[in-house]
């Protein structure tokens, strides 16, 4: 699923005394708005598929995911020659496409995405795109993958619990689960002042996009959260990251790192974990 995003070529907006102390990237994009009120019960959110194709254009070039999402997932894999991954929630598949050039792709998994043209003209053949739910049961066998990459997707399920149980059945013994997220401190930080950090609660934006508005819901959680929900589904925590930008981003987004005298700044965050 797409991931909430930074700010892409355009103007920065004026950073707040935690932005220039190395803090979140500004949100304000002209594509992005806050929502007045909150969703009705029956108000569709999160439709990715009616907008993936404007979203994954916009994206291509963009800070937050061709400088630091999608580069950030692929250093935390690693060597991975030879390795079977599954790469959950690929969208048209930049992660599968960055992992195959670099010799170390087998196998790919495709969730929640009715229309795979993008994904098969930008993939081709040797990748196996298919359709499941993230939150189900998936249509593999057990222990059928070395890896899992899970990029900015969970952040869309209010419950953890059969998506982190079916992602652990599909691994091998000893196998890794790489996985970003919103980063919890960050969606305190953009939150209505008196929201409670300590609980699990959805937010919402309208990103308008392919010419029309979509509505979009994530579903923040405390940092102690997502870490109890990785080792309560049977994984140990190798590694916690909130790594920098990758090179040229400063080149490329002068105006974003005016202030950032480190070169990182706050916007998700990164896990490798292992099967237990």
């Amino acid at each position: 699923m797409p991931n909430r995003p930074g700010t892409t070529g355009s103007p920065a907006a004026p950073e707040s005394p935690a932005e220039q102390a190395g803090g979140p990237v500004p949100r304000v994009v002209s594509w992005i708005s806050p929502v007045e009120a909150p969703p009705g019960p029956g108000e569709k959110a999160s439709d990715y598929d009616r907008f993936a194709e404007a979203y994954a254009a916009e994206n291509e070039t963009s800070l937050i995911n061709a400088y630091y999402a999608r580069p950030a997932i692929v250093d935390l894999a690693g060597e991975v020659a030879g390795r079977r991954i599954l790469d959950a929630g690929c969208g048209v598949g930049p992660i599968a496409e960055d992992l195959r050039e670099r010799g170390r792709c087998r196998g790919r998994l495709r969730l929640q995405r009715p229309d795979a043209g993008a994904a098969r003209q930008r993939l081709g053949d040797d990748v196996v795109l298919v359709r499941a739910e993230l939150g189900g049961p998936l249509p593999f066998a057990d222990a059928e993958f070395d890896d899992v990459v899970a990029s900015l997707v969970l952040h869309y399920l209010e419950d953890w619990t059969t998506a982190l149980a079916e992602l652990r059945r599909v691994l091998k013994p000893g196998g890794r689960l790489i996985v970003s997220v919103n980063h919890p401190f960050v969606s305190q930080m953009a939150a209505p002042r008196g929201t409670d950090y300590f609980a699990t609660r959805s937010s919402s934006e309208i990103w308008e996009l392919g010419g029309s508005k979509h509505l979009m819901t994530f579903w923040d959680r405390p940092l102690h959260a997502i870490a109890d929900a990785f080792t309560a589904a049977g994984f140990r925590i190798d590694t916690i990251s909130e790594p920098a930008p990758a090179p040229g981003a400063r080149e490329r987004f002068p105006e974003v790192f005016a202030q950032k005298q480190s070169g990182k700044f706050l916007c998700f965050l990164f896990f490798v974990l292992t099967k237990a």
